[in-house]
């Protein structure tokens, strides 16, 4: 069974799972399903808007598809949930990385 697969049968069992529902759009991502890991990323942050990993690791997917404003985007909305949040470490990756795509 495939580690997609795997993390799915969990996913069936506890659909509200902040960090299953992550990790299933990042194993999306990683295959190349794009608009289906854009579909998980948001229902992560459905679940927990907090979650700020999900910000993050969706605007490096979304550029490194070429969707710089998107990226941005998101990025933004990920850098105020950081200082929302006080996560200091992610409030600096996001902005390093949003700098880098102006």
């Amino acid at each position: 069974m495939s580690r997609l697969a795997k993390i799915q049968e969990r996913l069936a069992a506890e659909p509200n799972d902040a960090f299953l529902n992550y990790s299933y759009a990042m194993e999306l991502s990683k295959a190349g399903e794009m608009e289906q890991a854009r579909q998980a990323f948001a229902r992560v942050r459905q679940i927990d808007a907090n979650y700020v990993p999900a910000y993050f690791q969706e605007g490096q997917m979304l550029a490194g598809q070429g969707f710089v404003p998107e990226a941005q985007q998101i990025l933004r909305e990920g850098i105020a949930v950081a200082k929302l949040t006080g996560d200091t470490h992610a409030l600096g990756e996001m902005t390093e990385f949003l700098d880098s795509l102006t």
